[in-house]
C-alpha cells in the first residue's frame, strides 16, 4: 500500500512540475512552410488589403513590395498579401472563391470557373502566345502511333498545363493510343522535365521551347503541338470601375517584368490604354 501511495504522490509532482514548465516557457513552433509575404502601406489605419497570388515565391514578393510602395494603392488599401502556390490546387482556390485581388492564371482556368462573369476578373496584363512542341535531344520526334509506343515519355503533373499535360494527352487520345500502354514519368516543373530529357531518364517531353533550352538541346529535334497557346494573364477583380488601381496595377507589372530573367516574361503586354481622360480596353486586345 505504501508503494502505491508513493507511485501516486510522484506521479502528481510529476504532473505539476510538467503544468509549470509548459507555462512558464512559451512554445514556439518555427514556420515550415512559408506561403505568404505582407507589407504596409502609408496608410497604417485604414484595415483595407489588397491580396495577390502567383505560383513564384519570387514574384509574390517583389510585386507586394511595390505595390505597397504605389501612392494609388495608399490611397485604397493598408497592405498588401502576396500569396504563392505551386500545385494547381492553390490556383483553384483563389480563382474560386474570388479571393485574390490581383492573380496570375491561365485563360483556360479563368474560364472553367467563369471568373470574369462571376467576379469581374480582368486582363491587365498578359504574356504572348506560344507554341506547344515534343522535344527529343537524339532525333525529331515523330507524330504517329507507333513511334510513341516504345519511347519514355515525360510529362508535367499539372493537368491544367496546356504544353505540358493538356495538349499531348490529347494528341495522344487523336492516335487512339490507350495511355496505359505509354511509359510517362511526370515532373512537377518544366525544368525538371528538362532535367529528365537531358539525363537521358526520358526519350521526348511535352513543354515550350525557350532560348536557352538550345545549349542542352537541338531546335533539330522538336516538333510542333499546338501553336498560338494564349500567355498566362494577370487578372484584377474590377467589381468597381476602379480605373486608378488598374492603371496603377498595370504600370507595376510592366515594370517588374523588365527586371525578369525569362525573355518571355520580359515581353508583357498591357491590355489597357492608361494616361488619358478615359481609361480602355485597347482595340488590338479586344479583337483576340
Amino acid at each position: 500500500m505504501l508503494i502505491v501511495t508513493f507511485l501516486f504522490l510522484l506521479l502528481v509532482v510529476t504532473w505539476v512540475c510538467g503544468q509549470v514548465s509548459v507555462y512558464n516557457d512559451d512554445l514556439h513552433f518555427p514556420v515550415m512552410i512559408e506561403t505568404s509575404t505582407e507589407c504596409q502601406t502609408t496608410a497604417t489605419s485604414n484595415k483595407g488589403q489588397l491580396i495577390v497570388f502567383t505560383q513564384s515565391k519570387k514574384i509574390a514578393k517583389l510585386l507586394t513590395q511595390k505595390l505597397c510602395s504605389d501612392n494609388v494603392v495608399a490611397k485604397q488599401y493598408g497592405s498588401v498579401k502576396g500569396y504563392w502556390g505551386y500545385r494547381t490546387a492553390d490556383s483553384f482556390e483563389f480563382v474560386g472563391k474570388g479571393i485574390a485581388d490581383l492573380i496570375l492564371a491561365k485563360s483556360n482556368i479563368m474560364a472553367a470557373f467563369k471568373a470574369e462573369s462571376t467576379y469581374n476578373y480582368q486582363p491587365v496584363v498578359g504574356f504572348s502566345n506560344y507554341t506547344a512542341f515534343f522535344i527529343s535531344s537524339k532525333e525529331k520526334p515523330r507524330i504517329t502511333k507507333q513511334y510513341f509506343l516504345d519511347k519514355r515519355i515525360g510529362l508535367l503533373d499539372y493537368p491544367t498545363s496546356r504544353s505540358g499535360h493538356i495538349l499531348p494527352k490529347q494528341m495522344f487520345k487523336e492516335l487512339d493510343i490507350n495511355l496505359a500502354n505509354l511509359k510517362i514519368t511526370y515532373a512537377s516543373s518544366h525544368n525538371e522535365l528538362r532535367d529528365l530529357l537531358a539525363d537521358g531518364k526520358v526519350d521526348i517531353i511535352a513543354s515550350f521551347w525557350k532560348e536557352s533550352d538550345e545549349k542542352r538541346f537541338s531546335k533539330n529535334y522538336i516538333t510542333p503541338l499546338s501553336n498560338n497557346i494564349t500567355g498566362t494573364r494577370w487578372y484584377l477583380k474590377m467589381q468597381q470601375n476602379n480605373t486608378d488601381l488598374l492603371c496603377a496595377v498595370q504600370a507595376n507589372l510592366l515594370d517588374m517584368s523588365k527586371d525578369q530573367s525569362l525573355h518571355y516574361y520580359q515581353n508583357a503586354q498591357s491590355f489597357w490604354s492608361c494616361g488619358t481622360s478615359s481609361v480602355n480596353l485597347k482595340e488590338e486586345v479586344s479583337d483576340e
